[in-house]
């Protein structure tokens, strides 16, 4: 069971949200899984765009990585399709 709060993401989330924002998109959080997969959505602006890979990379998964230690990996969708290739750490 993991253990990693809804809340604690959201926070992470919310920190990171403003800026994601500023460019039309956001993010929504879909799942966390009992192994520790972060599974996110990606809306707005945000759907379909290149820049969702890095985004993902140099923004999201790079805070929760650092704020929330115990989660295993981050995987990202847009439209049901997976967004760039997340692997864990």
């Amino acid at each position: 069971m993991s253990t990693i709060s809804v809340e604690a993401v959201q926070e992470v989330l919310d920190e990171i949200r403003p800026a994601i924002r500023a460019d039309g998109g956001n993010v929504e959080l879909l799942e966390i899984t009992d192994d520790g997969i972060v599974k996110l959505e990606m809306v707005g602006a945000c759907a379909g765009c290149p820049m969702a890979t890095m985004t993902l990379r140099a923004g999201i998964e790079r805070l929760l990585f650092e704020r929330i230690p115990d989660i295993v990996g981050v995987e990202a969708f847009s439209g049901g399709q997976a967004v760039g290739d997340l692997g864990s750490f």
